[in-house]
């Protein structure tokens, strides 16, 4: 069975409907939930979740927000992080892994974390339980692709593109999922790009896919009620679990 990681802005648009709409989606196909931690320069996300990281940050997210939804879900969801390097370390990165771990959290994706600078906090991560999702992208060498995968631990994120995710760009992954694959048996997820018209073609050779926008895209319809959004996020997940599974 393929999976499925969905990604969802915490807080946005507030904890409780992070909450509902976490376990709802658990119950609806979704293996894997990455809580994104607001932040006001997410670098490698595209304009659908920038801007619902910027909504969440103006409705005064707060990072003891992340800890009470994680408290909510993590001990009934398969829950990961999703942040950027500074917003872990204000927190003070020896403190929060095992306060991660002790809600039930495991593990974090760090996209603006290099590989050498994650290896400096490897011990700390093995210590508490967690895992640090590794990424490696097209423009990796056969070289580079071998350190990153080596130790990789739960999946490796494999970049669909050189870019920013929610672009949907087409392009032949064959050859770069072997590239991969002939280096590890850890299970390889495609992110960037994946939808419910994408994601059958997406996960070809793959174990999973990674999709962020098109939920967050749900969520950023003003003209849509709580329950409406729930609603639509769950066939969506719905959707794509059967496609990358048909």
């Amino acid at each position: 069975m393929k999976q499925l990681v969905a990604y969802i802005t915490s807080g946005y648009p507030d904890k409780s409907f992070s909450v509902e709409l976490a376990l709802n989606l658990a119950q609806n196909g979704v293996d894997t939930l990455e809580l994104g931690v607001p932040f006001s320069d997410p670098v490698a996300d595209g304009p659908l979740i920038e801007k619902a990281n910027h909504k969440a940050l103006e409705l005064g997210f707060k990072f003891k927000d992340l800890l009470e939804i994680s408290k909510e879900i993590a001990p009934q969801v398969d829950t990961l992080w999703m942040g950027y390097f500074n917003s872990f370390y204000q927190q003070d990165i020896k403190k929060l892994l095992p306060l991660a771990q002790e809600l039930g959290v495991n593990g974090l994706i760090i996209p603006d974390l290099p590989h050498e600078e994650a290896l400096l906090y490897k011990n700390l991560f093995d210590a508490n339980n967690l895992v640090n999702i590794s990424f490696v992208a097209p423009t990796d060498s056969e070289q580079r692709i071998k350190e990153v995968v080596t130790d990789a631990q739960k999946f490796i994120y494999m970049v669909a593109y050189a870019g920013i995710t929610g672009s949907g760009v087409a392009e032949d992954l064959q050859p770069f999922l072997q590239s991969i694959k002939k280096q590890t048996k850890t299970p390889v997820f495609v992110g960037f790009g994946v939808n419910a018209k994408t994601a059958k073609e997406k996960v070809k050779g793959a174990d999973g896919v990674i999709v962020g926008s098109a939920f967050i895209n749900i969520l950023l319809k003003n003209e849509l009620s709580y329950s409406q959004k729930i609603s639509q996020c769950n066939e969506l997940a719905k959707i794509i679990k059967n496609e990358i599974n048909s």
